[in-house]
């Protein structure tokens, strides 16, 4: 990997799919790069991807029926962020409490806070007037070392839907993964008559009221969702493959939610088994398992695809080797700071595209990305865990900002990261609230006043 050693730099027909925080971000860093043309395809009539909320579910609760009428949004009524507004924002633009009707100051707000800081953010740096509303992206295909998007547009008149072509130098996919779920496998479950919903469906709790309730997970949205629902629920009993075999506790923040080792089977007579060896009969299993990654429009030949939620073969989590750089992934990575990662491969995205920074050859990217599958295979990483950021995003981090010449998470936001973690872990119910990291607050306030 190197600086180009070019003095003028190129301008490229750039197409981005999603008008969500990657998105938004990838617009902008595009255009600071000098990309005179960038058109932001949204299949939605507003910006905001995931943070747009709605109440309206899916017809299927589970999310399989691939005929299902597809809601994008996964958020709840009541989410909040798990994650403290100084460190979640763009390191260029923070995210600050502004003045304005309806807004929400807490340190950790609810989603339309951040609706309203993206919309916020598109509105200061122009990015709304590179946006195509209500066209969704059907296919993405390399044509003559082009690539040839085709959209479905809505027409004005509601008379049905135009297709579209556009042919683009690059394409940039920033269509989230909180859309497509996964679901737990339980053996017996086709005779289990209960009812079963992905978290994805879930909206507000009433729904469990007197209910007994089996909930499958053990990340940040299964933990809000435990305490919500046991508010309502008769009992709540989550289900975590992160816990031993033998494990049955009674939690301490509510006293009708208990904590299992995962699910052994499920039965015709409403029971379910769990492996710690206790067995209840409940009335609803909620999966709060994740997502997959899916890209219905991507036509790469196989050469890229999703497999066990990985999608390869990707260089950094970034750019398909054989497809490099005209196309390319903002935002696989999770558990990590996401806003400023989207930032920061939206920037060398970008420098790569405008030919400053030079990217390795196809054989030495593949070698690159074989190499990092083979580390995760020997320390024992499932391939499912793939995009996993986890303790490497700081390294990434560093490593991308050293490409492209800019500043990389400043300590105070890997901090404040880490910090707020191990507060959700011993604190479930008050981490958002309570809090002894001031210290890092007002590092962050100083850092701030360079932007505002």
């Amino acid at each position: 990997m190197q600086t180009s050693n070019t003095t003028s730099l190129t301008s490229r027909h750039v197409a981005v799919i999603g008008a969500g925080a990657a998105g938004l971000v990838a617009a902008r860093e595009l255009r600071r790069e000098g990309h005179q043309v960038v058109v932001v395809f949204e299949k939605d009539s507003q910006i905001g991807g995931t943070w747009v909320y709605t109440p309206q579910v899916e017809t299927d609760p589970l999310g399989l029926d691939p005929a299902r009428h597809i809601v994008h949004t996964s958020l709840y009524k009541s989410l909040r962020t798990n994650l403290p507004r100084e460190s979640m924002g763009f390191m260029d633009y923070p995210f600050v409490t502004r003045a304005g009707e309806g807004s929400d100051p807490r340190r950790f707000p609810g989603h339309a806070e951040v609706l309203k800081y993206l919309q916020d953010f598109a509105r200061e740096f122009g990015i709304e007037e590179m946006v195509r509303f209500e066209c969704e992206v059907v296919s993405v295909e390399m044509v003559d070392k082009k690539l040839k998007v085709k959209c479905k547009r809505m027409r004005p008149d509601g008379g049905g839907d135009d297709l579209l072509d556009e042919v683009f130098d690059a394409v940039v996919v920033c269509n989230g993964h909180f859309t497509q779920p996964r679901i737990a496998e339980i053996p017996g479950i086709n005779l289990w008559p209960g009812k079963q919903i992905h978290s994805h469906n879930y909206r507000t709790p009433e729904f469990f009221k007197d209910k007994v309730v089996i909930l499958i997970g053990s990340s940040a949205s299964a933990i809000d969702l435990s305490l919500e629902i046991g508010g309502n629920a008769k009992e709540v009993h989550i289900a975590s493959r992160s816990v031993a075999d033998d494990t049955y506790e009674k939690r301490a923040e509510c006293d009708n939610i208990w904590l299992h080792s995962m699910i052994k089977s499920a039965h015709k007579d409403g029971s379910v088994a769990f492996r710690d060896g206790n067995t209840i009969v409940a009335d609803i299993i909620l999966h709060c398992t994740g997502y997959k990654y899916c890209f219905p429009f991507l036509k790469t030949n196989g050469i890229v695809t999703v497999d066990d939620n990985r999608v390869g073969p990707l260089y950094k989590h970034v750019f398909p080797p054989i497809f490099a750089p005209q196309l390319s992934f903002v935002g696989l990575p999770y558990r990590n700071l996401p806003f400023p990662i989207f930032e920061i491969q939206s920037k060398w995205i970008s420098s790569v595209l405008s030919d400053r920074i030079v990217l390795p050859s196809q054989e030495d990217m593949m070698e690159d990305v074989n190499t990092f599958y083979s580390t995760l295979e020997d320390s024992g990483v499932p391939k499912h865990h793939t995009h996993n950021m986890g303790d490497r995003m700081i390294d990434y981090n560093a490593w991308v900002a050293s490409l492209c010449q800019c500043p990389c998470f400043e300590e105070w936001r890997v901090q404040m990261f880490y910090e707020t973690a191990k507060r959700l872990n011993t604190n479930p119910k008050t981490f958002r609230d309570e809090w002894e990291d001031d210290n890092l607050v007002l590092q962050a306030c100083e850092d701030f006043s360079k932007y505002i």
